[in-house]
């Protein structure tokens, strides 16, 4: 797997331009307190909305705050909860979606038309109901984006259990006298993840943008808070002033993009029939 990977990050480069992306956010948000020339907090209303300078880089806002320093906090909540959100919903949604798949008749009828009860809903709609009746804050905004995103994952993980677990290895676990939950957690799940680890690793971008989008509409983090979605809004009232709203929305772009490039190569690596080709 290693080699492959090796193999991947050479000749994909669409893959290794992803992985180069997510990173330098990674350590860009990991590093902000160092690399931030300013205190994304506070005002300084003598050089609001000035344009990008070498005093301010990325511009200021209306109250004058650094944008550029406030991009780099900002990946600190955005980033944080996009990966929650996929890592919990992916976890919820991959055990739920083996136990159908596994267990299969009426319980697995049941749990389905669940999870396909809330995917009927628009999925901005629905998280946006949720967010408003618990209230506007970063815990309530991921909680809610749980929620709408972790059926998608029970039905993906379903549809490959159920062609998983008509393999000979899980017959011959059964008569070795394992039990149902040993062949379903040893088993089946560790040969259906893969498809779930390529849908996450593209979620992530999704999530992103559902989160900054929500923020976007004033559901998420409150002010002052430095999160990109709402520094994106803050520049609505300022079409003029490119900066304000530029530059949060291209840390959204860049982020997106390079999660899906990463999803992308995962998949030809997991993949064995792409495997081969490589």
């Amino acid at each position: 797997m290693l080699r492959s990977l090796k193999k991947l990050l050479k000749s994909n480069y669409l893959f290794t331009f992803g992985c180069v992306i997510c990173l330098a956010w990674i350590i860009a948000a990991i590093l902000a307190p160092v690399i931030a020339p300013y205190d994304p907090i506070v005002q300084d209303l003598a050089v609001r909305l000035q344009p990008p300078s070498k005093a301010h880089i990325f511009g200021t806002n209306s109250f004058g705050q650094d944008i550029f320093s406030r991009v780099l906090y900002g990946g600190r909540y955005s980033l944080l909860a996009g990966c929650l959100t996929v890592i919990l919903a992916g976890a919820i949604g991959t055990f739920y979606g083996a136990i159908a798949g596994y267990v299969g008749g009426k319980v697995d009828n049941v749990m389905m038309r669940f999870s396909e009860m809330i995917l009927s809903f628009p999925s901005l709609i629905l998280a946006m109901i949720i967010n408003a009746v618990m209230g506007s804050n970063l815990f309530n905004t991921m909680f809610a984006l749980v929620i709408v995103a972790w059926p998608t994952y029970a039905r993906l993980m379903r549809s490959v259990v159920l062609s998983v677990k008509e393999n000979e290895y899980v017959a011959a676990a059964k008569v070795l006298g394992s039990s149902k939950l040993r062949v379903l957690v040893k088993e089946i799940i560790p040969n259906s993840v893969s498809s779930v680890l390529i849908m996450a690793t593209t979620d992530i971008g999704n999530q992103i943008l559902m989160f900054s989008t929500l923020s976007f509409l004033g559901l998420g983090s409150a002010p002052p808070t430095p999160e990109w979605g709402m520094m994106v809004s803050e520049g609505v009232d300022y079409f003029n002033k490119f900066w304000v709203s530029g530059f949060p929305g291209l840390a959204i772009f860049t982020m997106a993009v390079g999660a899906n490039f990463i999803g992308d190569g995962l998949r030809d690596l997991l993949d064995p029939k792409l495997r081969k080709n490589m």
